[in-house]
């Protein structure tokens, strides 16, 4: 019995992603803006130098930011993932949304003590970072945005 609810759980998943990234692809908006896969030297000079700076959060970006912590065998984050793409084309330029594959990027992943995936960072111009684990729904993840990058 419980191997049926999570075959069906997983069926149903399956079905929403590819569904989405479909309807992704359908519902373009004039606004071109993408997630950006960030490496380690990256995050040193975009979002905050943790190596010269290691007891102090100073971030170096100019617009908020939303950070996602993904792999790439990863079912929950390969979900969000055309969530965070149509969130990045929806917000334009108001935030910046990255993505750090924790396998390419461990030293990242460990600096942060990411111990499930998917992670994410929320990032607000001031004031400290806020990380939330786990898959959302792009209704709560807008609703993050909202309240902690860009405070409406």
């Amino acid at each position: 019995m419980m191997k049926k609810i999570i075959i069906i759980l997983l069926a149903a998943l399956s079905f929403y992603a590819c569904g989405n990234s479909q309807s992704n692809k359908n519902n373009k908006t004039n606004n071109n803006m993408k997630t950006i896969e960030l490496t380690k030297e990256d995050f040193l000079t975009k979002v905050a130098n943790f190596e010269s700076n290691p007891k102090e959060w100073k971030y170096l970006g100019d617009k908020p930011a939303l950070i996602d912590f993904y792999a790439s065998w990863c079912g929950p984050c390969k979900t969000i993932a055309p969530i965070l793409e149509e969130l990045a084309s929806e917000y334009g330029d108001s935030i910046v949304i990255y993505k750090i594959n924790t396998e390419k990027e461990p030293e990242l992943a460990a600096a942060f003590g990411i111990r499930s995936i998917p992670s994410l960072l929320f990032v607000p111009m001031d004031g400290k970072p806020q990380m939330s684990q786990g898959a959302m729904g792009k209704a709560d993840l807008k609703k993050a945005i909202d309240s902690v990058l860009l405070t409406k």
